[in-house]
């Protein structure tokens, strides 16, 4: 969560560089901003809200050639511009991502040394630190990092100016993502690539406790013994571009309008033969159980994954959200793979959960979409999803690539288990190669979810219901429109409602109904009777093999026809489209929801 962004270089309108690079991190969500440079001193500059006003108080004219940004998301303390980053204490500048867990203990010694706080955050606390121990110590700045990593308990990635070393910008991490930027004539950090791609497509990845030295000609990385490690260059896959709305009203329905491709991005690889899918899929053969861990839309994604690999490959699934996964008692063995499933790479209580199941010695299996992020790190093995970068912050075309990345591999798990034959396998990789165009078509349907959208968009709560995987897609639905639109949603087994919810139905309440599997629609049809015995008025989702007349319904959606396997590929877009119609109708901040961050880095 929140954005640092670091520049060292050729002399530059300073505060104009610092800021526009603040604004490609917004996504990241934030609550407040600010920047510090380097004239004859450290200047800082920072307010609350969004980076337009910071912007409003920045001066074009000043050249500088070093600076530290920051958009903060509030943990310790409001959205305020004292809490604001960077932090200052004594001849330290900072900005921080990341939670201190003991900052109470360090403010209480700090505070006996003779320290004030004019912030509430943890974060002024670590500047405070750096501070007492250069001066506590005749030690280098280097040293000084060190030794600030021993006393800390928690995650953080820093950005550090001293004043005594203007001409130098220092950082380090654990357990909160920080990139180094190679240029030509100008080096950066950033929490992630997006920040550096106007500048270069090079850069490098640290390690926990990885410290950094950054001047104008060179970059010194040390470990946490302070010996000198070399770092293998990596480069970015996409472009500028692709962080741009070109044309859209918004990212989000950019993104959308993107999930065709990606798509097929990210499966070409595998569908070009059954030769090439059995070789590029790793072996799941020696697994009975498999735990599916992730937050958020990713573990809705999950939830699709679970019901096709229980009902087609007959292997238990258990699906967790991460943050509860790593507190709890776990019952795994060396039969069991625990698959991660984050866009980022970077979602902490993934990230906890991971390393839990790898202390234990269990198999993991990571599924991102950030190339050499944490998880693809230090996950046994990875899969990629191809979806670029994805800049709104509520996820639409890396979800649709997670529930791909699934789908995959549980018809790897088919074949390993001698329940599809090659027949069957080839006729569903050749119908998943034609999806991105069936995707095509379900976008271009876009009138009928805008009509839908203002038939809502006015209302107080709505409703999802469905059966069986249904009941999955109804969930990443509702979460779509909480997140954007602000409207409260609840997603529910259909079958579920009449032992209480229903309670909450009355004249005109909302109902979207997602009904595409054959075997469970009489049964679903029974449920949105219900309902609209009790006056609610009802958007059907259906496929072209179960589309009827429905005269009981309000408005509808029918589905292109499609392999009943891959149906979950095309069902969540309408409810990804009519979501963003009804936050663009009621005024929403569509891409930057408050509240959210794209890359949830704390726990």
């Amino acid at each position: 969560m929140c954005g640092i962004f670091g520049y060292v270089g050729k002399k530059v309108n300073i505060e104009r560089v610092l800021v526009d690079g603040l604004k490609t991190l917004e996504y990241r969500g934030y609550d407040s901003a600010g920047i510090a440079f380097v004239t004859d001193k450290v200047e800082t500059i920072k307010t609350s809200g969004k980076i337009s006003e910071l912007e409003k108080l920045i001066d074009e004219s000043v050249m500088s050639s070093i600076g530290i940004g920051h958009t903060r998301w509030a943990t310790h303390g409001n959205a305020t511009t004292i809490n604001a980053h960077p932090h200052h204490s004594g001849k330290v500048t900072i900005v921080h991502n990341g939670i201190i867990e003991n900052y109470l203990e360090l403010k209480d010694m700090l505070s006996k040394e003779g320290y004030s706080f004019l912030s509430e955050t943890d974060t002024e606390i670590v500047a405070a630190l750096l501070d007492y121990l250069k001066n506590k110590n005749i030690w280098s700045n280097l040293e000084v990092i060190k030794e600030m990593s021993t006393y800390i308990k928690g995650s953080y990635a820093l950005g550090i100016i001293f004043d005594d070393e203007l001409d130098t910008l220092y950082a380090t991490r654990k357990d909160s993502p920080l990139i180094v930027g190679i240029g030509d004539n100008e080096k950066l950090i950033a929490s992630d690539v997006a920040a550096i791609i106007s500048f270069t497509k090079d850069y490098l990845l640290l390690n926990n406790y990885d410290l950094v030295k950054i001047t104008n000609n060179e970059v010194s990385i040390y470990n946490e013994k302070l010996e000198p490690i070399a770092k293998k260059e990596n480069t970015v896959y996409w472009n500028v571009e692709e962080a741009e709305k070109n044309g859209f009203p918004h990212f989000m329905l950019k993104e959308i309008n993107e999930e065709g491709k990606v798509l097929k991005d990210t499966i070409n690889e595998y569908i070009e033969n059954i030769d090439s899918f059995v070789n590029k899929m790793p072996d799941f053969s020696k697994y009975e159980h498999i735990h599916i861990v992730a937050c958020g839309s990713a573990m809705h994604a999950g939830l699709i994954g679970k019901y096709l690999i229980e009902n087609y490959s007959g292997v238990k699934v258990d699906v967790e959200i991460a943050s509860e996964y790593r507190y709890k008692k776990i019952f795994y063995d060396e039969k069991t793979l625990v698959i991660l499933i984050s866009q980022s790479g970077e979602t902490a209580d993934t990230i906890a959960s991971l390393r839990k199941a790898n202390e234990d010695g269990i198999d993991t299996l990571g599924i991102v979409n950030v190339v050499g992020s944490t998880i693809a790190r230090e996950s046994k093995s990875v899969l990629y999803i191809r979806a670029g970068v994805e800049i709104a912050v509520a996820t639409t075309k890396a979800y649709l690539l997670q529930v791909a990345m699934l789908e995959l591999i549980n018809l790897k798990l088919m074949l390993e288990r001698n329940l599809i034959t090659s027949d069957r396998l080839k006729e569903v990789l050749d119908a998943l190669s034609k999806v991105p165009e069936l995707i095509e078509e379900v976008i271009a349907n876009d009138n009928n979810y805008l009509d839908i959208a203002k038939f809502i968009y006015e209302d107080k709560d709505l409703f999802y219901i469905g059966r069986g995987i249904d009941y999955a897609i109804s969930l990443e639905g509702s979460l779509k429109l909480k997140e954007i639109s602000y409207m409260h949603s609840e997603a529910y087994q259909a079958g579920e409602l009449k032992h209480g919810t229903i309670s909450l139905i009355e004249e005109n309440t909302p109902v979207i109904a997602i009904m595409t599997d054959p075997e469970l629609s009489l049964k679903t049809i029974s449920n949105i009777k219900e309902v609209v015995a009790r006056g609610a008025k009802v958007i059907l989702i259906t496929t072209n093999e179960l589309n009827g007349e429905y005269d009981f319904v309000n408005k509808k959606v029918v589905l292109p026809k499609i392999d009943n396997y891959l149906v979950p590929l095309l069902s969540v877009i309408p409810l990804q489209l009519i979501a963003y119609h009804v936050a663009d109708l009621r005024g929403c901040d569509i891409d930057k929801p408050r509240n959210l961050a794209k890359s949830v880095t704390v726990e």
